[in-house]
């Protein structure tokens, strides 16, 4: 799989796999990890491998975490050069093999909301499916989830830093044009279901909660959970009248 250079450091890059045919919707995968260093885009690679036979080109995308360069604002700066890249990058060394108007992108759990944050520049894309999403910052800050992981990515507390919390939680930023579909189980324990449905309720996305079904699930390739993950992604790249690309 070619690995793509979006900018000058080693945590800049990400993997490319394309489908056999074309053009085909890209899906931007962003990978969780609570924003920290330990955890990088590797653990995606079945998810993407996965998808690519099943039709869709996929960008799983590095970024800078906590502890290795990240936090506020580079993590939500390198998420969104990497974004910006992809769609010339293709142009240029696979024309034709991607359709440029269908682009979905989905994260999983700190990457949900990285995906959910991202939705909201410019270009937006077609849709976004956030997968056990991190969707409320300052609630995940008062319930000291992950010992601390929004804090260490934003730099403080709520009332220490309020503006940033105000660009970069979900929850505050609010709905965004793109079709969105959320996906969570219910017996996930490390980011809490309720994060979800809040989120849907405020924002009107559609959430897909599932029963029986815990927080790594949505990213496993024949997990109990995975044709729901399929579904997702299939609605969130579909067209205004409903149509999925082929």
């Amino acid at each position: 799989m070619p690995t793509l250079r979006y900018g000058d450091l080693p945590d800049q890059v990400l993997d490319l796999t394309l489908p056999d045919a074309g053009p085909a919707t890209l899906v931007c995968l962003v990978h969780g990890g609570f924003w920290r260093s330990a955890y990088d885009r590797t653990h995606l690679r079945p998810m993407a491998a996965a998808l690519t036979a099943h039709g869709y080109a996929v960008a799983n995308v590095e970024y800078r975490r906590v502890g290795a360069g990240g936090g506020w604002p580079t993590t939500f700066d390198d998420v969104a050069a990497a974004l910006d890249a992809i769609g010339p990058a293709l142009a240029t060394e696979h024309p034709g093999r991607v359709d440029p108007s269908a682009t979905v992108y989905v994260g999983h759990s700190a990457g949900g909301h990285l995906a959910l944050w991202a939705a909201h520049r410019s270009p937006t894309p077609r849709g976004v499916v956030a997968l056990a999403p991190v969707a409320d910052l300052v609630e995940a800050s008062r319930l000291n989830l992950s010992r601390g992981a929004v804090r260490e990515l934003l730099g403080g507390w709520p009332d220490e830093v309020p503006e940033r919390y105000a660009a970069a939680d979900p929850m505050t930023l609010g709905p965004t044009t793109a079709r969105t579909v959320l996906v969570h189980g219910d017996l996930d324990d490390l980011v809490p279901p309720d994060f979800s449905r809040r989120y849907a309720e405020r924002s009107g996305a559609r959430l897909v909660a599932l029963a029986g079904v815990e927080h790594f699930a949505v990213i496993e390739p024949g997990s109990a959970a995975w044709p729901a993950v399929l579904a997702a992604i299939g609605e969130a790249a579909s067209t205004p009248d409903g149509e999925r690309p082929e």
